[in-house]
C-alpha cells in the first residue's frame, strides 16, 4: 500500500465524526503511528501488522492494551481494524532517558499497578515473555541472516546462558517489557504506559531491569528503583539476579535492532546504531 493510499484509508475510518486531519508523529522503531483530529477529540493511530520475527502479534497488543487501560494504565483503544489500531490521545509529554532516571519513585507504583492488576484484567490468549527465549530466538534469526553482527552470536549465547542461571525464582505477573522512555508519558498529573506490543506474563524482574538499562541507571538509581519496588525488602540474591537481568535487557535490545535491521523499514530508524549502542551498555554491564 503506498503512503498516499494508506493515508486515505485512515481517513476513512469510521470512527471519525467529521473530516479528519492526520499528521505523523516521528521517532518510532516499529510502528507508523499519526494524531488524528476530527474537529471534535484526538485520537493517535497506529499501523503495524504482526511481526513474528518480534513475537509481535496485534490480537495479542490489542488485548493487553485493553487491560491496561482496564487497570487505569494506558489510553483506550476505541477502534480496531487489521493493521489499525485508534486510542485516545494523551496530552502530555513523552519521557527521555533522564527522565526515566528522574522519576524513580514513580515509576516504581507504576510497575507494582501492572504487575498486580493488567494480568487480571486480560481477555484472551497470552504473551509469556522469556528474554532467554527471545534471545536465543533472535540469535537463530541473525545467523541465518546477511547481519553484519552474526559472527559475534556464539558469544551472545554463552552471555545468555550464563545470566540465566543467575536469576533468582521470582512469581509470574504480567509485564509490560518494553519500557523504552518513549513508552512513558507524563500529562502533568500522573504517568501514563504505551505500546503494549511485549506485554505478556513474565517475572517483574526483566521490567525492573530493563527501566534501568534504558535509563543509563548506576548504581544508586538501581539500588532507588529496587528498594521502592520491593518496599525495602530485597535480598542480596534479588540485587545479583538483577544485575545480570539488566545485561540480558541491554543484549536483547541489541539483537532486536540487528533483527530489525534484516526485517523491517522504517523511515528514519537506524536499528544499526541502535544496536551498536546497546551492545555498549551490555558489554559495560556484563563487565560490571
Amino acid at each position: 500500500m503506498t503512503d498516499d493510499a494508506l493515508v486515505d484509508r485512515l481517513s476513512r475510518l469510521p470512527i471519525w465524526r467529521r473530516p479528519v486531519t492526520l499528521a505523523p508523529l516521528t521517532g518510532g522503531l516499529t510502528n507508523l503511528s499519526w494524531v488524528a483530529d476530527d474537529g471534535v477529540e484526538k485520537f493517535v493511530v497506529r499501523r503495524g501488522d504482526d511481526i513474528p520475527v518480534h513475537h509481535v502479534f496485534r490480537d495479542r497488543e490489542r488485548a493487553a492494551s485493553a487491560a491496561a487501560h482496564a487497570a487505569g494504565l494506558s489510553p483506550e483503544v476505541v477502534h480496531v481494524e487489521p493493521g489499525i489500531m485508534v486510542m485516545r490521545f494523551i496530552e502530555g509529554r513523552t519521557f527521555v532517558e533522564a527522565d526515566l532516571r528522574a522519576n524513580i519513585d514513580r515509576l516504581a507504583p507504576l510497575l507494582r499497578t501492572c504487575h498486580r492488576e493488567v494480568g487480571a484484567r486480560l481477555a484472551g490468549p497470552p504473551n509469556f515473555f522469556w528474554v532467554f527465549h527471545v534471545i536465543r530466538d533472535y540469535a537463530r534469526t541473525i545467523a541465518a541472516g546477511n547481519s553484519p553482527f552474526a559472527g559475534d552470536v556464539p558469544r551472545y549465547l554463552e552471555a545468555a546462558q550464563a545470566l540465566e542461571a543467575a536469576q533468582a525464582p521470582m512469581p509470574v505477573v504480567f509485564g509490560h517489557h518494553d519500557l523504552l522512555p518513549g513508552n512513558v508519558m507524563d500529562d502533568g498529573k500522573r504517568l501514563w504506559l504505551i505500546d503494549w506490543e511485549y506485554g505478556g506474563f513474565g517475572t517483574a524482574m526483566f521490567d525492573l531491569a530493563n527501566l534501568s538499562s534504558n535509563g543509563g541507571f548506576d548504581d544508586a538509581d538501581d539500588a532507588k528503583l529496587l528498594d521502592a519496588y520491593f518496599e525495602g525488602k530485597v535480598t542480596e540474591e534479588v540485587r545479583r539476579s538483577f544485575q545480570a537481568m539488566k545485561a540480558a535487557s541491554a543484549l536483547r535490545e541489541a539483537m532486536w535492532a540487528m533483527v530489525s535491521d534484516l526485517h523491517l523499514q522504517i523511515p528514519g530508524a537506524d536499528y544499526k546504531a541502535h544496536a551498536r549502542e546497546y551492545l555498549r551498555r551490555f558489554e559495560e554491564l556484563l563487565a560490571h
